[in-house]
């Protein structure tokens, strides 16, 4: 299968700061003309002009599965599984990996290893994520009756108010290759307890020993929080997870990634070799290489 990508044309460079920056800001000028086709946007979304269709170079963006490059990370790919704010598996994730382009993924072996200096190690959420997973979070941004994951993703704010507060917009770094969304565990990392659709939910605002048993080290929030709680300078938060935060941001930033200010888990290799191309790739073993 080629590596359809679809690359934008040139921005303003304000705009490209504002597109680089964002954690779930879904392609907007990439994906409006793909879905205003299947009548999907809304008054929400102002349409924008359709970018050009382009083939990588290569025919492939060069991804990697992050276990092969470094296997000591751990990997909890949420998108694939039903706990995530969607409550079911995300288009485009047949396989629960980690993939990144090659020097994204060599540069977050480096941080593991300073992370395994002080005692801690990475534990990845999400990597790359293909267009057709941006267009199914917008196909259910567009369904408002479905919300039976807003009592743990986002308790305090409307779903109609994601795109306005920043929780979703446009467009996604991750559909580049080179953007993780990650935390720290202990070493060694404690157990886990699977999540069971259908449990009771807690908000992921809710003190560590309440809210989903992640292993994560305590973060403040849980992952994926559409809260102000979730913003990296947020107060109302523990002197621990204030540490812990801090620490995560400065073994990625001292590993070349950059931080976006509203989600204290997203970070965008700032070298990342596509900078302006957004594939469709599924996440998959075939899609590497």
């Amino acid at each position: 299968m080629t590596a359809v990508a679809r690359r934008t044309r040139p921005m303003p460079r304000s705009s490209r700061q504002v597109a680089r920056r964002g954690g779930r800001r879904i392609g907007v000028r990439v994906a409006v003309g793909m879905l205003a086709g299947a009548g999907l946007l809304g008054g929400c979304v102002r349409e924008q002009p359709q970018p050009s269709l382009q083939a990588s170079p290569s025919g492939r963006p060069g991804f990697v599965v992050l276990s092969d490059v470094d296997p000591r990370i751990q990997t909890e790919i949420r998108y694939a599984t039903a706990h995530n704010f969607v409550g079911r598996a995300v288009v485009g994730y047949p396989e629960p990996l980690c993939l990144l382009t090659g020097p994204a993924a060599a540069a977050l072996r480096r941080v593991q290893d300073a992370a395994l200096t002080v005692g801690r190690s990475l534990k990845v959420y999400d990597c790359y994520r293909p267009q057709r997973a941006v267009q199914d979070f917008l196909t259910w941004f567009r369904r408002p009756h479905e919300q039976q994951m807003k009592a743990e993703f986002y308790p305090r704010v409307a779903k109609a108010d994601l795109f306005d507060q920043g929780y979703l917009g446009a467009p996604s770094a991750h559909s580049r290759g080179s953007t993780v969304d990650l935390t720290l565990v202990d070493v060694p990392a404690p157990g886990q307890p699977g999540y069971v659709p259908g449990q009771p939910l807690v908000a992921c605002t809710a003190p560590r020993d309440r809210r989903f048993a992640d292993n994560s080290v305590d973060m403040g929030t849980g992952f994926d929080c559409f809260d102000p709680l979730a913003h990296v300078g947020a107060r109302g938060i523990s002197a621990t997870a204030t540490e812990n935060r801090a620490l995560l941001r400065q073994l990625m930033t001292d590993g070349g990634f950059v931080g976006y200010d509203r989600e204290w888990w997203h970070f965008r290799y700032r070298d990342e070799p596509w900078p302006e191309t957004y594939f469709d790739l599924p996440v998959a073993r075939p899609s590497t290489g």
